[in-house]
């Protein structure tokens, strides 16, 4: 019998050489996806055309649109419990979240090519019930599943598990790594002579049968969204498509070359892991219409209230006393405060450095409290243009190599895509810089120009 940690090893030498093996670069071709949000501050709730962010209608016209729009993919974000502000659910955000696989799976029965990715944590799942899931829905959907692979070592999240905040930050990848490994033997366990599988590790013991026959694409295509060291390095070893924060130029381009030296570290190539950042587009007729239109969203997406709880998340105290027109609070923050806010990702760690940096901010621009708010946490990654405007920045950006593609982040749903599908992709394909059809793609593999899998470990685990 042998252990995990072999196997895994050996797996990723083989992950490293299938992935490797024809895969084509994008260079020189614009590709688009689709973010639905789930965990989110963006939206723009008080426009007339949002609309619920949970009845089944809203992802079904989200879904044919995006497909309408030839996307690669859309994706869905999950939480597993409602954000919390001072000890109450943040209304202001996404309050309500369906299970996401159930959502993707009745998704899959009204498209035909768009790939379907879903968030699923690493630490709160098992790895046999979590490889059935995501193998059902690839199988269902004829091949067009993917994964995001998030983790999480909070106790906030774990209060809704029977094992609780169990799982200290420096093992929640090291649970990841080992859930996805275990994953993908469970994947093709089907090609060992008795489609038996056999593991043992740190995290796991298991044994048995997989009941899932082997699917269109083996292993859902496995995407990853985490910024540290770890996460990048996570990324290097096992994902195929990153979904990236980084949306400034130079950002952009330091975030590629920090990849490919991880890439290269472990023996894989520079294309055969895609790098997909979040972008937001903003349309008008004329350049100055485009921009009124974004002054007029940014000021919806920070309303007054919302400003105010954004700071106070770093300065770890009511602050609703305070005009948010006007200036910043004249007293620091609590540092010994700093889960005033629970459920949101922290990419800070030190609030006391980021409160001196907004306030020295703040002072030299005489911001009021929302106009810095507005200013600090606004998307770099925005197009903002007419449509011809927005499909040359799309392409420029595509040229310069720092992106494979974009994963478009509407303010409204769900018809946000709408006017991006109807007016930047013809512009988009009279360039010539975007498909005209799906060119008989079958599988999500297919559309990202993933060399098919090919990972062959099911025997050594099952041995």
């Amino acid at each position: 019998m042998q252990t995990a940690r072999s196997i895994t090893v050996t797996a990723a030498a083989s992950l490293t050489a299938v992935l490797d093996l024809g895969a084509k670069s994008s260079l020189g071709s614009t590709y688009l996806a689709a973010h639905f949000p789930g965990v989110n501050n963006t939206t723009v709730w008080a426009d007339p055309d949002s609309g619920s962010h949970i009845e089944f209608a809203g992802f079904e016209h989200f879904a044919r649109t995006a497909e309408r729009g030839l996307f690669d993919f859309l994706f869905l974000a999950e939480g597993l419990r409602l954000r919390e502000h001072k000890g109450q659910v943040f209304d202001q955000d996404v309050v309500g979240r369906p299970e996401t696989a159930s959502v993707l799976s009745a998704l899959a029965a009204v498209t035909t090519h768009i790939g379907l990715t879903g968030t699923f944590n690493s630490t709160f799942n098992e790895p046999y019930d979590l490889a059935r899931t995501l193998a059902t829905l690839d199988r269902v959907s004829g091949g067009r599943a993917a994964w995001n692979v998030v983790t999480s070592h909070n106790a906030f999240t774990g209060a809704n598990f029977r094992r609780g905040g169990y799982l200290d930050g420096a093992d929640r990848y090291r649970r990841a790594a080992d859930f996805v490994s275990l994953a993908r033997t469970l994947w093709e366990s089907h090609r060992g002579s008795d489609g038996s599988f056999d593991w043992h590790s740190d995290f796991f013991d298991v044994h048995g049968t997989f009941p899932v026959p082997e699917t269109p694409q083996i292993s859902p295509v496995i995407f990853q969204a985490g910024d540290s060291d770890e996460g990048r390095d996570f990324a290097a070893r096992h994902a195929e498509v990153i979904f990236s924060a980084h949306t400034e130029a130079e950002d952009r381009k330091a975030f590629r070359t920090d990849i490919d030296q991880r890439l290269a570290a472990v023996g894989r190539r520079p294309d055969s892991l895609k790098i997909y950042p979040g972008i937001s587009v903003i349309l008008g007729d004329t350049d100055a219409e485009a921009q009124e239109r974004y002054r007029e969203v940014r000021h919806a997406q920070v309303h007054g209230p919302g400003a105010i709880a954004f700071l106070e998340q770093v300065w770890g105290r009511d602050l609703s006393g305070y005009d948010p027109d006007g200036p910043l609070p004249d007293v620091g923050p609590d540092l010994d405060n700093a889960d005033i806010t629970r459920g949101r990702v922290r990419h800070e760690k030190d609030y006391g450095a980021v409160a001196r940096r907004w306030r020295a901010l703040a002072e030299e621009k005489n911001l009021s409290i929302r106009e810095l708010v507005t200013e600090v946490s606004g998307r770099g990654g925005t197009l903002i243009g007419t449509p011809a405007q927005v499909a040359a920045k799309f392409d420029d950006l595509t040229q310069q190599r720092a992106v494979d593609g974009f994963i478009v982040v509407p303010h409204i749903t769900p018809g946000g895509l709408d006017e991006i599908v109807d007016r930047v992709v013809p512009e988009l394909q009279d360039r010539g810089v975007y498909r005209t059809s799906y060119a008989g793609s079958t599988t999500l593999r297919d559309n990202l120009d993933l060399p098919a899998y090919n990972h062959s470990t099911s025997q050594e685990a099952s041995a």
